[in-house]
């Protein structure tokens, strides 16, 4: 199966949630490096419908001179899950892109197994699946020196027990830090 990489923006106290809150740090190019090494080893992206829905419309306009990453997010295979878009749908969204139906470990093990890697980013419910089926690879996190107080956690209360293994980290100039795990 090939690695599953998961790259999330998080505050201090693990808020998620549309990261917009992030612009204030602005974007070390450091940051930058490290997220396109993430997306280089990757052939294809894994989301769930929510962050689907969320980077359709953000992604499917910018080009190469808008971002950098333009080109991975939009010719990349794409695949959402989700009991309620079709195949169709998903194409007709955002190109290069298929539905792969309500979360199925065995599914997303078959859509991994076609490429040397997979890209994940948000998806929260997604990850916690991923994480506790024993499918995730690698949890990239950039952490933001900022408390949230309110907002989706990555893992809420009640999310499934996991040990994980620091194996890098960097400390970026706008204060954030980037936590490379895999899984204990």
């Amino acid at each position: 199966m090939g690695a599953i990489a998961v790259h999330e923006f998080v505050s201090l106290d693990g808020v998620f949630e549309d990261p917009s809150w992030t612009a204030e740090f602005g974007f070390d190019p450091e940051m930058g490096e490290t997220i396109g090494r993430i997306t280089r080893q990757s052939g294809a992206i894994l989301l769930g419908r929510r962050t689907f829905e969320m980077f359709a419309p953000a992604w499917s306009q910018r080009t190469a001179a808008d971002d950098p990453g333009a080109p991975f997010f939009n010719d990349s295979p794409k695949a959402v899950v989700s009991s309620s878009l079709d195949d169709e749908t998903a194409e007709r969204t955002w190109s290069n892109s298929r539905s792969l139906g309500a979360y199925d470990a065995d599914r997303i093990r078959e859509f991994a197994d076609e490429y040397e890697g997979v890209y994940v980013s948000g998806s929260g419910s997604l990850v916690r699946s991923l994480l506790g089926d024993g499918l995730l690879g690698s949890l990239h996190l950039f952490v933001y020196p900022v408390v949230r107080g309110t907002g989706a956690r990555l893992f809420p209360d009640g999310s499934a027990p996991a040990k994980l293994r620091l194996r890098h980290h960097d400390a970026y100039d706008n204060g954030v830090l980037h936590l490379h795990y895999t899984a204990a």
